[in-house]
């Protein structure tokens, strides 16, 4: 496990800074949203104006700066994946249960089933099913997208099933939570938003129209990747800056800490450090920005020895 009380070395280059800029991102986006979960967008305008403010609060009653599930699971990817040296489906599952164990603030039912399942049999992928097309596996995915940076796309795409099968067997969610980690990568690398739309947003389009940002406003998003996704990518091409994205999509309401989340990570990677707003982070759990920031670093470390994921 990677020592987070470690003194936190600032980023080197262009791409360290991003990837820690994404990490805290995800992180931001959690916490931002995280008071807004579940409201409409209605309730959100009467109850705060438009949200702006980490504030804490919500229906998990959480402290100012707090964070959820995405940010606590991602770091127990992460943690997977340090340990093992490796994208390991195995090492992944227990640092899951693992998380589980330790009651997380909060928890989706996907998501629990397919821990309960992988503690009770040892099974390393759920079975496909229609139903598992929420967006628990994409709101998780930062860490696989940092460790296979570098890795030929189709090695990347195995690494994001591998790591989502566990609780989420959906073509859905693998195109989502693919479109995602390879978004970030190349955001890292220094793609702007054109060319994430060209290279990958109008792709996925195609293959699975369901994510087509065009048309009505996305508001009050379900836990549907579909729904969660378009949010997500109406905010980034709507806007044009971190906190412009995230004010947006959290004040659509719905699974507002996920959305945030997500937009987080991509709007961090895409901006980088000097776009994160100094408030926010100054109001961000300090053992969670550590952490992030760490973990961040160690990741790109470990990518140039990632070998082939294992199953």
């Amino acid at each position: 496990m990677p020592d987070t009380h470690a003194t936190v070395e600032r980023p080197a280059n262009a791409v360290a800074a991003r990837a820690e800029a994404a990490y805290l991102g995800l992180a931001l986006g959690d916490a931002l949203g995280a008071t807004v979960e579940f409201m409409t967008p209605r309730e959100i305008q009467a109850q705060h104006g438009c949200h702006r403010t980490i504030r804490g609060g919500g229906w998990l009653k959480l402290k100012p700066g707090a964070v959820t599930d995405d940010t606590t699971m991602a770091l127990a990817l992460g943690n997977a994946i340090l340990a093992a040296g490796d994208i390991d489906a195995h090492a992944i599952g227990e640092a899951f249960d693992a998380w589980m164990r330790a009651k997380p603030v909060d928890i989706g039912n996907t998501v629990r089933r397919g821990i309960i399942e992988f503690r009770r049999t040892g099974r390393l992928a759920a079975p496909p099913s229609e139903h598992d097309a929420g967006n628990g596996a994409c709101m998780r995915v930062l860490p696989v997208a940092l460790a296979t940076l570098g890795q030929p796309e189709d090695a990347v795409r195995t690494a994001c099933r591998v790591q989502a099968h566990l609780t989420h067997h959906n073509p859905l969610s693998d195109a989502g939570t693919e479109t995602i980690a390879l978004m970030i990568q190349d955001a890292l690398q220094g793609a702007d938003l054109d060319a994430l739309v060209h290279q990958r947003l109008l792709p996925l389009i195609d293959a699975f129209p369901i994510f087509d940002p065009d048309g009505k406003r996305e508001e009050n998003p379900s836990g549907f990747i579909k729904d969660t996704l378009r949010a997500v990518f109406q905010a980034l091409l709507d806007t044009d800056s971190f906190e412009t994205c995230l004010i947006d999509v959290v004040n659509r309401g719905g699974d507002a800490d996920t959305t945030g989340a997500i937009a987080g990570m991509l709007a961090g990677a895409l901006y980088g450090p000097a776009s994160l707003p100094e408030p926010w982070l100054a109001s961000l759990d300090h053992g969670t920005r550590r952490a992030c920031a760490i973990q961040s670093q160690a990741l790109l470390a470990q990518a140039c020895g990632n070998t082939t994921p294992t199953l």
